[in-house]
């Protein structure tokens, strides 16, 4: 591809590219956030623990994020094009194995299929999302998150009635190729960003770094860890209660329990599932931009202890039908906001050149702390009840809100203050005499 092609804009320019990354997104949420309606028709049918069952959630959480990394370099190397599309291929081809399959075996590999398809896509709209809006990262790593976040609520009730209706592996057939094959031809749209076309100044309230970190460099850096860590935390809570919602509304009874609101009346379940969705993707974009006008450690203060209420309360009064509903939306509300505030404070933190790659670096958190979703099922059964799971995550929580204020956010600062201070020596050491 020639240079001038590279640089002609794309139709539609960079908010286009965004709606694309967007709609990817949300062709791909339901391998994550529609597992836990299949969790129970495949206990019933094969007979599995459901531990056994939820290791496949993390061999596809593992291989979602782990792997963006890599598939960050061909981003990188070959444009987003090629590999949203191979992203698409896969996520199509993971259902379609799940369709069929009669072992755990075949369960795990079809998860680890979905995860290096949906990391493949997720990794490649978040990055370009944060190289197209360098002046607006929050924004816009926080809409495209948001496909990923809300995506599911669109089709979480006509994915609930078709298992009931046809069975969940006609289900993981029919959506694994609508959801694929919508990922593989808007692929086919994506067009890597130039700096011929991007703003040519950066209009950010937040703080950012004029140095450009390539990804080994980023990970000899300790704020690097700091937010590795917060994310860890603030993940595994959250994809807990995404993988044992089902589970969970068993438990209490809350399966079919009819709830009337917003002049709907709907399954527990489904009602909580479908709000959830909602609010998982509002987050995003919502705290996104808040984080562009007061910070990102601000935001993350904020959202992290609210996490911790909401997870206590959904404890403490979740039994109740219209309850459950509500607070599960509430969980979510400050949970998904991780997803466009870590990508947005790595950017901020070490530029925009290796942006895909160094998010993805620091998205493979996700993965880290889905090993303790089985964690979490083991706990229910060795103890018969999900307190110690709701407690333990609520405090996390809490912590994390405490260390993202008074441990990031000098620290971040003291980087780039560091970071220009070197960049101004060497302009001065390479400027010449007069």
């Amino acid at each position: 591809m020639s240079s001038q092609e590279t640089a002609r804009p794309p139709l539609g320019g960079r908010w286009m590219q965004l709606a694309i990354g967007v709609v990817c997104m949300a062709m791909v949420a339901n391998l994550q956030y529609g597992w836990t309606l299949f969790v129970e028709p495949i206990q019933a049918k094969h007979g599995w623990s459901l531990s056994a069952i939820q290791v496949a959630f993390t061999i596809f959480i593992v291989t979602e994020t782990w792997l963006v990394p890599i598939e960050g370099w061909f981003v990188d190397k070959f444009g987003p094009r090629v590999v949203v599309v191979a992203g698409g291929a896969l996520c199509a081809a993971a259902w379609l194995l799940n369709s069929v399959a009669d072992s755990l075996t075949l369960l795990y590999v079809g998860a680890a299929i979905g995860g290096i398809g949906a990391g493949a896509v997720y990794g490649t709209c978040v990055g370009n999302a944060l190289k197209w809006f360098p002046d607006r990262r929050g924004l816009a790593a926080g809409l495209t998150a948001a496909g990923f976040g809300a995506g599911s609520a669109i089709t979480i009730i006509p994915i609930a009635n078709m298992i009931h209706a046809s069975g969940y592996e006609h289900t993981f057939f029919v959506f694994g190729l609508i959801q694929g094959g919508s990922v593989l031809l808007l692929g086919l749209l994506l067009q890597k960003p130039v700096a011929a076309l991007l703003p040519k100044a950066m209009k950010s309230s937040v703080a950012q770094t004029r140095r450009e970190y390539a990804p080994t460099e980023m990970l000899r850096t300790p704020v690097f860890w700091i937010m590795y860590a917060l994310f860890v935390l603030v993940a595994a809570g959250g994809l807990v209660v995404t993988a044992q919602i089902g589970p969970i509304a068993k438990d209490w009874g809350l399966v079919d329990t009819p709830v009337s609101m917003l002049g709907l009346t709907l399954p527990a379940l489904t009602f909580a599932l479908a709000i959830d969705r909602v609010m998982n993707g509002i987050t995003r974009p919502f705290f996104g931009w808040v984080s562009d006008h007061i910070g990102r450690e601000n935001t993350m203060f904020i959202c992290f202890a609210a996490e911790a209420i909401g997870i206590v309360m959904l404890w403490e009064f979740g039994h109740d039908p219209i309850a459950f509903v509500i607070l599960t939306g509430l969980v979510f509300f400050a949970w998904g906001e991780i997803y466009s505030l870590f990508p947005s404070t790595c950017a901020d933190t070490f530029g925009s050149k290796f942006a895909t790659t160094n998010a993805g670096l620091l998205y493979t958190a996700k993965g880290t702390a889905s090993f303790l979703v089985p964690l979490a099922s083991l706990a229910e059964e060795f103890t018969g009840s999900w307190e110690t799971t709701f407690y333990a995550a609520a405090a996390v929580n809490a912590i994390a809100a405490i260390t993202a204020l008074f441990i990031l956010k000098p620290l971040r600062a003291r980087t780039i203050r560091n970071a220009q201070a070197e960049a101004s020596k060497a302009a001065t050491t390479l400027q010449p005499a007069e």
